[in-house]
């Protein structure tokens, strides 16, 4: 049978001496990709201040004991949001940590540099159980370095998405493996958990990543399902999906529920829109125009290397082999890389609007990401191929302008982080995010220099009132709790740095009160008597949270269990 369309299982390397090398391939891949930074600095992409300002934000965080930060200390310039509520944990924890580790100018590097030395790994353990040892290495260094992660390192910087990434090839091994897709493995209950893990890893790293993952994996199950006519596939898919689900639920439990409290609909703003980001379109604003065409480009070389790649395996394989030497394993990918590939057309408009949660993916080409694994699945086929190495030149050779062409186009910074850090070590805080805005709030309109606390008088309708005259004293303000001590000469209103949030607990005097809030904005403003009070504000535990920790170790027992089965 043709070693193109029938996994082989048996890589030409072997034992500790492959992953040696394919460790070095991958390491050397990840320092190619990296090379402009040790003269240019930091690229500065889109998203750069969003995951650098978070990860500054929980490191502050960790150093005042808060382990697992929900609510950020210095977003909206001291007000702060939920931002650690809605965004998945994986990528702002490695980030916050690395900072105690290198220099904080290096973390945006060595935060890549794991990434993508991580994902050639994943990608060679997915591989070896496909192709030869040989090609295998190959496919590694080309997803280490592929266009779409080309396109994250600079362009975007979402480094989130880089991480999620990372694991999109042991997603597909577990998948394959649990679909019983791989010749010569059986799948058992242990193939439920094996999926469940890496697909919960997908999802706790980028949201929008877990959704294109979901959606993926159960098409490539129903497609297994049917081709080998198989209903148990289809129990033990949904057995893997939703373990993986319950794993993650600490987070999505809540991120779930307590969207109906910050202004999520401004995730879907204007040049968020699936319909103004489909391949190739423009729309009046220029820049935004230019940023989806590299995009775009940087989706069509995947797209044509992934296609010719596949047309050249198929191509060998006919001139050699019986046409039902095409297995379901890939048919399987090649049906999972067409309709990838539809849905970053316009075509598919519809189901982009039909879909469950699938427009908060917002921009259609990052359907690349699922792409450039099974281009690597084809591309490593291809190298098999007598003189089929030079599928890997070729890519060696449009990589390179490529990037250059993307080096060119992005903004370079050796200062930017160390500009972020001070904007936390001075106080002065960063910008928030309109989507994770609590309701009623206008971030844009929160003031950048306000002060901690502030005495008002007690009418909100006489704006011309005198405060009354008293003192406030901080006796600790924590990310998470504020303790306040007042002394005012009659009753007021004390306006603190800090937005309404329902998780927000308020006391005065150990009763609890409900929070005033300002015209315009969210701000906290709390009633006090005259006299002397003690005001506590404390971030609790709401039932959501509870219920989706409970949720995640339940499923976290499940999997032991059936490890042990």
């Amino acid at each position: 049978m043709n070693r193109l369309l029938l996994p082989t299982g048996a890589p030409s390397l072997g034992g500790f001496s492959s992953w040696l090398v394919v460790t070095g391939l991958s390491i050397l891949a990840s320092l190619a990709v990296l090379l402009p930074f040790f003269w240019l600095g930091s690229a500065s992409g889109h998203d750069f201040e969003f995951h650098v300002a978070s990860w500054l934000d929980v490191a502050y965080q960790w150093r005042h004991g808060v382990v697992y930060p929900r609510w950020t200390a210095w977003t909206n310039f001291g007000f702060g949001e939920p931002r650690y509520i809605f965004y998945p944990p994986l990528s702002w924890m490695l980030g916050a940590a690395l900072t105690f580790i290198v220099p904080v100018a290096w973390v945006p590097a060595v935060f890549i540099f794991l990434t993508q030395t991580f994902a050639g790994l994943s990608t060679f353990l997915l591989l070896r159980r496909l192709v030869s040892g040989r090609a295998a290495s190959l496919g590694a260094v080309f997803y280490a370095a592929n266009p779409y992660a080309l396109l994250n390192t600079y362009i975007r910087s979402d480094f989130a998405e880089q991480l999620a990434c990372a694991f999109f090839p042991l997603l597909l091994l577990s998948a394959l493996r649990l679909a019983t897709l791989l010749d010569k493995e059986k799948s058992d209950l242990s193939a439920i958990p094996a999926f469940a893990l890496p697909f919960a890893a997908v999802w706790l790293s980028n949201a929008p990543a877990g959704v294109i993952a979901s959606y993926a994996m159960a098409l490539l199950f129903a497609a297994a399902a049917l081709l080998k006519r198989s209903g148990s596939i289809a129990v033990r898919s949904a057995s893997g999906l939703a373990l993986g689900l319950g794993l993650s639920a600490f987070y999505l439990l809540p991120a779930a529920y307590e969207q109906r409290w910050i202004n999520i609909a401004q995730a879907l703003s204007s040049g968020l829109l699936p319909s103004q980001n489909f391949l190739f379109t423009g729309m009046d604003d220029v820049e935004h125009t230019w940023f989806n065409w590299i995009a775009s480009i940087c989706a069509l070389a995947v797209i044509l290397m992934a296609a010719l790649t596949a047309l050249a395996s198929r191509k060998m394989a006919s001139a050699v082999a019986p046409p039902e030497a095409a297995n379901p394993l890939w048919r399987s990918l090649l049906l999972l890389g067409a309709v990838a590939t539809l849905l970053m057309i316009r075509i598919t408009s519809p189901a982009w609007t039909v879909l469950p949660k699938l427009r908060f993916v917002q921009f259609p080409w990052r359907w690349t990401s699922v792409l450039a694994v099974i281009g690597c699945c084809f591309l490593a086929a291809a190298a098999e191929r007598r003189r089929g190495w030079l599928w890997f030149a070729l890519y060696v050779g449009l990589a390179v302008p490529l990037g250059h062409f993307l080096v060119d186009n992005t903004w370079w910074d050796a200062d930017e982080m160390t500009t972020q850090q001070a904007a936390l070590s001075t106080g002065k805080g960063y910008e928030g995010v309109d989507e994770y805005d609590p309701l009623g709030d206008d971030h844009l309109d929160l003031p950048k220099q306000a002060p901690v606390l502030r005495l008002l008088a007690e009418s909100s309708n006489d704006r011309a009132a005198t405060p009354p005259a008293g003192t406030v004293v901080t006796i600790a303000w924590l990310p998470n709790e504020k303790w306040v001590v007042a002394d005012s000469s009659t009753p007021a209103r004390l306006a603190l740095r800090l937005l309404n949030y329902p998780a927000w607990r308020v006391t005065v005097n150990d009763r609890v009160v409900e929070p005033e809030r300002p015209d315009g904005t969210n701000q906290m403003v709390i009633p006090i008597p005259a006299g002397h009070s003690q005001i506590k504000v404390v971030f609790t535990r709401t039932p959501d949270r509870t219920a989706g920790i409970a949720l995640s170790l339940l499923s976290l027992l499940i999997v032991l269990l059936l490890f042990r089965l």
